[in-house]
């Protein structure tokens, strides 16, 4: 007979196996919806399966209270026998780690997190790090035998749709012309040449997805290539990426999490770890969808850095802000935000109102230009890691997040972010190219946001950041909205010359209304900035293109947002 304590841990198993079975569903439902070109329900898809595991552990964890005696479940203690039943219930699994990340949500949820330890939860995962291979075939490989037409023939073979492929010859040329861009010519003619591709497709938005890499004799490379499906016409091959950084970009924290069938997720994330060895296992897992499982790998690095690491918390670089508080550790990567207790007059939102947004724009299309966040409760620091100006600061503006306990600060509530350069900060040290680029880069990441659905609101170069890779990127999300919530204006022309030099308007101005024409003064202190940014984006001061495209979506139009470089003219392209 079992005991309680297994019982327990069974019960929370089951939770997570229908957690993960509806999770699958919604994954393996990607191709249906690619194939079919049912791009609003691909949005949905995704916000579904975001939302899915906050409502699959409030289900479970109530499932325990009603199925449990109040003692057993609620005292601490005993958890430290379920744990133990747990561990040994998840040992033969392919998915542990995923399974040891559930259970901590189950007991962050019945439990303060001062209670949090390694007895009774998962702080540092149990699975080992060399595991058995799982004999679930991974990959498949394909053999060029010199003829780089034979290989792309092979590979649009095996991987074919319901829907056809708009022009299997066509797509055969193109896949061969950009491997043969893609890689040096002495590969091309290596006849064990061989690409390695993940057996299950990457679906994100309106694109699919191989990826793998090209292997020779004495080199190997990344390969992913894109799939789009041209309404009507079919599927074809859209390019072939062969370059670790463009393939980095494609799977950067700025992006919607793709949509990828992995029964052993670890073994996938080890392959792309290989592919991209600059990357976090924690922004890997977040990229295929294990967003909770990426926090989990982040907490994890922070105990470790701290652990081994003695630098002190600082306030990041960049103009203060109104509503938030931002400070860092320089040696790790991130930026840490709190919601200060009293924001700027000028800003008419309140905490519940700040939260909200920072959470939609998790469950929205980032299109790669809104970095992605992780929400943390009851961080504990030890003070003297902190440096004394931040720590005094942090106290001062939101005392009711920040709380000194003796000699370890708590920070009851914040979000996780990529730390990336303040784009006004960039420009003040850029070159006249590097001005442009960055310029033209941010007019696109505005064009990108709209494209989206979503208006930044505060415009701000200060509220945009310059990533490694040179792309700019919008973080600060206290007054975005849906773009079609904005009524987008004309300033009306003055009846006489005292109405245009009045201090106050003479329209009336509604609390949804925006006046593109007051941009470029807004925007641009510089006027060198002005002048430049007018010349390469000046139809964002025009009213009427913001309205042309509310008028697209509003009509259920999905605009075309490419994650890689793809000089075609007239679309959206990174």
């Amino acid at each position: 007979m079992q005991q309680p304590y297994q019982l327990v841990a069974r019960h929370i198993l089951t939770g997570f196996d229908s957690y993960r079975a509806e999770f699958q569903q919604i994954t393996r439902g990607a191709r249906e919806r690619f194939e079919q070109a049912r791009w609003v329900d691909i949005q949905e898809a995704s916000t579904a399966r975001i939302n899915l595991y906050e409502t699959s552990v409030a289900a479970t964890t109530q499932s325990l209270l009603d199925s449990f005696e109040e003692p057993l479940i609620m005292q601490v203690d005993s958890w430290v026998q379920i744990r133990l039943a747990y561990i040994e219930l998840i040992d033969p699994r392919f998915d542990g780690e995923l399974a040891e990340t559930w259970y901590n949500s189950i007991f962050c949820q019945l439990h303060h997190h001062d209670q949090i330890s390694d007895l009774t939860m998962f702080v540092q995962s149990t699975r080992p790090a060399t595991r058995q291979p799982s004999h679930i075939p991974l990959t498949r490989g394909f053999i060029s035998e010199g003829s780089l037409e034979s290989l792309a023939r092979q590979i649009l073979d095996e991987y074919c749709f319901d829907t056809p492929w708009h022009d299997i010859d066509r797509e055969c040329a193109t896949l061969v012309e950009h491997l043969s861009q893609g890689i040096p010519d002495w590969a091309q003619r290596d006849r064990g040449l061989t690409i390695e591709l993940i057996q299950s497709v990457f679906y994100r938005n309106k694109g699919a997805y191989l990826v793998g890499r090209i292997i020779s004799q004495e080199e190997q490379w990344p390969f992913v290539m894109p799939l789009v499906h041209r309404d009507g016409q079919g599927i074809s091959v859209d390019t072939v990426i062969t370059d670790e950084s463009e393939v980095s970009i494609i799977f950067s924290f700025t992006r919607s999490y793709f949509m990828v069938d992995a029964p052993v997720p670890c073994e996938v994330i080890a392959f792309i770890k290989r592919l991209l060895p600059g990357k976090h296992i924690a922004e890997l897992y977040t990229a295929i969808g294990f967003y909770k499982q990426g926090k989990s790998e982040f907490y994890r690095s922070l105990i470790g850095y701290m652990e081994q690491g003695n630098d002190r918390f600082v306030m990041a670089a960049g103009v203060r802000g109104m509503v938030m508080s931002v400070f860092t550790l320089p040696g790790f990567n991130t930026v840490f935000k709190i919601i200060k207790d009293k924001f700027a007059p000028s800003k008419n939102v309140d905490r519940a109102t700040v939260i909200e947004k920072y959470r939609l724009v998790k469950r929205h299309d980032r299109v790669g230009r809104m970095a992605d966040t992780q929400e943390f409760a009851d961080f504990r620091f030890p003070r003297d890691r902190f440096d004394p100006e931040c720590l005094a600061e942090l106290l001062e503006v939101a005392p009711s997040t920040v709380v000194e306990e003796g000699e370890t600060i708590l920070i009851r509530h914040c979000w996780t972010e990529r730390r990336m350069i303040p784009l006004n900060i960039y420009l003040e040290n850029a070159s006249e190219t590097q001005t442009e680029e960055a310029l033209l880069d941010y007019g696109k990441s505005i064009k990108e946001l709209a494209a989206a659905n979503i208006f930044p609101g505060d415009m701000l170069l200060k509220n945009f950041g310059v990533t490694r890779h040179g792309r700019v990127v919008f973080y600060d999300y206290d007054e975005i909205s849906y773009l079609t919530e904005v009524n987008f204006r004309e300033i009306p022309e003055p009846m006489y010359p005292e109405q245009e030099m009045a201090s106050e308007p003479w329209y009336s101005v509604g609390p949804n209304d925006v006046f593109p024409e007051e941009f470029p003064v807004f925007l641009f202190a510089d006027a060198k900035h002005r002048k430049l940014f007018t010349r390469l984006h000046g139809e964002l001061f025009e009213a009427s293109y913001w309205r042309g495209l509310q008028e697209q979506i509003k009509a259920g139009q999905v605009l075309d947002v490419y994650p890689y470089r793809r000089p075609v003219p007239g679309r959206v392209e990174d």
